[in-house]
């Protein structure tokens, strides 16, 4: 390496890792700064959100999820080396040791500046068979393709979810989709814990109206497995449900195992914490983005684990801007995330009401129920908007919404509305667009916005 040339090094190859060593490229050229980057698996800057959809069969080829190969990465001279995972970092001495995974072969890489994006890894619970055949987390597109192996070699049709966040619901369309008979094993009272209770419920409805068996308020104990070592069953404290595949759909953690090990900061959560310019906090040279990060809630003030592939790729800018001798930031998030199960769409953005209570806030709700169009439409489809707002300034806490077609991306309004401190009642005056094939002359949003200002007077 030239005296003069800096070296990058990035640990991560998927949307934060290759977005922050992309941008750093466009920001100075090979002579200036070589760029090295690790990835432990086969595949590199893909969408782990189109996972789901692979699986179901939405989505025909995995090469449609993969936004840029390691070939290309190279052509744009980035020296990404795959199939190799870093191992241990070295803060004081500026290294990381990495060690290949195809032959065994270790070597130490010294770094100028340093990136860390090693993504989460799927809630793997300590129970007994967790391990057996038959059993996959989903997070990453190799995840991916051992499940779809695995669906393909399998003759039983039965499976089971275990975890009805956005992972599980998500799993469970893709297996209905493939065929299959399939049950949701839920430790919570309802399904969708990013909503608050009565919304989970209208969730919990319409997944059982698609054939869907839910089980809630069940705690999974173990894994049964059969005489050739494979899953038969999940078993919970009162029932068995047997199981020809099960996937574990209970959330991602971040993993930060490495930054541990070095004695980086890390959150309640277990993130890295950084400041607004990506960099881990207390070290000039180290930046870190993606699911392995706690962010700013704007909301709230506090500090969250959101895995999502939208923050993962604006982190990689702003790091690659700041690595590559410019400046950016990431002031932080609402915390708006959409999902669907078949024909069900799931929003929310903003606080739920345990968040606002745990903040100290004291808040009103209003509930609404509306439609997607004009109700004379055709096509108009139900929608239930929640909407939580501080009780004594009116100030929008968060949204959540449970419809079918056109429900979901009418949380980004209310996610604007969060980002520019806004009201109920200035909600109300938002000029939105109007035609009956789109939305009531009312919209849903603003409906529910005004009956939060109802609320509000009220509340006095």
């Amino acid at each position: 390496m030239s005296p003069s040339r800096e070296r990058l090094v990035v640990i991560g190859g998927d949307a934060a890792g290759m977005s922050a060593a992309s941008q750093a490229r466009r920001m100075r050229g090979p002579d200036e700064l070589e760029i090295v980057a690790f990835e432990r698996g086969h595949f590199s800057s893909y969408s782990a959100c189109g996972i789901p959809y692979w699986v179901g069969g939405d989505v025909a080829e995995r090469e449609e999820l993969i936004a840029r190969s390691p070939e290309e990465h190279r052509a744009r001279d980035i020296d990404l080396r795959m199939r190799t995972e870093v191992t241990e970092l070295d803060i004081e001495g500026g290294r990381v040791r990495a060690r290949e995974l195809d032959t065994g072969a270790e070597a130490w890489t010294s770094y100028d500046k340093l990136v860390i994006a090693t993504g989460a890894r799927p809630v793997r619970p300590r129970i007994p068979g967790i391990d057996a055949p038959g059993v996959h987390g989903v997070q990453t597109l190799d995840d991916g393709q051992a499940l779809l192996d695995t669906l393909s070699a399998t003759r039983g049709r039965r499976a089971v979810v275990v975890g009805a966040g956005y992972i599980g619901v998500e799993m469970a369309e893709a297996l209905i989709n493939r065929g299959y008979e399939v049950t949701v094993v839920n430790r919570g009272a309802e399904p969708m814990s990013t909503l608050d209770p009565d919304m989970g419920r209208l969730v919990h409805e319409a997944m059982t109206g698609l054939g869907i068996t839910m089980v809630d308020d069940a705690e999974v104990t173990k894994i049964l497995t059969g005489a050739d070592g494979r899953v038969r069953a999940v078993a919970t404290t009162s029932a068995e449900y047997p199981a020809d595949v099960v996937v574990l759909g209970i959330g991602v953690r971040p993993e930060t195992s490495l930054a541990r090990a070095a004695g980086l900061p890390l959150g309640d959560r277990g993130g890295l914490l950084t400041d607004l310019a990506m960099r881990v906090r207390g070290h000039e040279n180290i930046w870190s983005g993606g699911d392995c990060v706690e962010v700013l809630d704007l909301v709230s003030g506090r500090e969250r684990h959101i895995a999502l592939g939208t923050h993962a790729n604006k982190h990689g800018q702003v790091i690659g801007t700041n690595a590559g001798g410019g400046y950016a930031t990431f002031p932080g998030v609402v915390g708006t995330a959409v999902s669907k199960v078949c024909d069900l769409e799931i929003a929310r953005t903003g606080l739920r009401e345990k968040d606002a209570r745990r903040a100290g806030l004291q808040f009103v709700t209003a509930t609404i129920s509306s439609t997607s169009r004009a109700r004379y439409y055709p096509g108009a489809a139900d929608m239930t908007v929640k909407m939580i707002a501080e009780r004594r300034t009116g100030k929008l806490l968060g949204v959540q919404i449970v419809g079918r077609e056109g429900a979901a991306k009418r949380v980004d309004v209310a996610a604007v509305a969060l980002t520019a401190g806004m009201t109920v009642d200035r909600m109300t005056a938002l000029d939105l667009g109007y035609a009956p094939p789109f939305s009531p002359v009312w919209d849903p949003v603003l409906v529910a916005a005004r009956k939060a200002v109802t609320a509000v007077r009220a509340a006095g």
